[in-house]
């Protein structure tokens, strides 16, 4: 089997290179800064896959993500992968003995919200940083010593650039866990051991222009008659004047049953724009991105 070229938000060792290998331990991984150059870089043909976040149980989606497959990218989704998620804060091993006088923390926005309780009443106002993502912020420690900060991510990502973890879990909720997208240009969903019995389908799709009352209710009667299933629904701006909006939906099912072609071509009728994003299999790692 050919070996294929995997973008992933990075650098190494942050939490999405961390899912990649669930799938692609054998595979040529590909740290890219940001989620805009991972899609772009599948879309372009760089590279064959892309795997980027796409939600987390504690501070919903990731907007960045869903924004540029809207708006921007031609792509689908052949997998998703959900990882449990552990955050600890960590420092140069230089400043390991003075680390409660740190000045400032970086890290992912994500992760600094997900840890948003700790951070305020352990270190009250002192000034956080966000940085691309969390192996990013453990990087940007690493290389500067002389500077009494400190970094929130992954066991992984102390290990990789020699950091000293000095709290552990700090995240406010147990159940941390993230979803990420495994994304191509083909339409054709990953089958390899080890998924859930669930086909999920996303979809992407903006109201009738005309705007008549109901709207919404009609759409979400095309899936309740059919016992269509929807495990998410979310309203996004569709960035053309406020009140307007496009829908990200999850659909338990896939999208070649003849329930769900009905349903498509119901959507066109009532004058509803759908992007599918395609159907896939949901892989689950019991082991803690921590």
């Amino acid at each position: 089997m050919s070996t294929q070229q995997v973008a992933y938000l990075g650098p190494e060792a942050s939490f999405t290179h961390l899912a990649s290998q669930v799938l692609f331990q054998h595979d040529e991984l590909v740290p890219i800064r940001t989620i805009p150059e991972c899609i772009e870089a599948v879309t372009s043909g760089k590279v064959d896959i892309a795997v980027v976040p796409i939600e987390n149980a504690l501070e919903g989606t990731v907007p960045l993500t869903i924004d540029y497959l809207f708006h921007e990218a031609d792509v689908y989704v052949t997998a998703e992968i959900l990882a449990p998620i552990q955050q600890h804060l960590m420092v140069h091993p230089s400043n390991a003995k003075k680390w409660e006088d740190i000045k400032t923390i970086y890290s992912h926005p994500h992760a600094l919200a997900q840890c948003h309780k700790y951070l305020y009443y352990r270190f009250g106002k002192i000034p956080l940083e966000q940085s691309s993502s969390t192996a990013a912020a453990a990087k940007y420690v690493s290389e500067n010593e002389d500077s009494c900060i400190a970094a929130i991510g992954n066991t992984s990502a102390a290990i990789e650039y020699g950091l000293k973890i000095v709290e552990h879990n700090i995240h406010d909720f147990h159940f941390n866990h993230t979803r990420f997208f495994v994304l191509s240009k083909k339409n054709k969903s990953i089958q390899k051991s080890g998924h859930t019995n669930q086909v999920k389908t996303t979809i992407m799709l903006t109201l009738p222009k005309d705007d008549r009352s109901g709207s919404l209710h009609q759409v979400l009667s095309v899936f309740a008659w059919r016992r269509l299933n929807l495990s998410k629904i979310e309203s996004r701006p569709l960035k053309t004047g406020l009140g307007q909006y496009f829908f990200i939906m999850d659909i338990l099912e896939d999208d070649r049953v003849p329930m769900m072609q009905g349903a498509m071509e119901e959507l066109a009728a009532l004058g509803c724009e759908v992007k599918s994003l395609g159907s896939y299999n949901t892989y689950e790692t019991e082991k803690s991105s921590d």
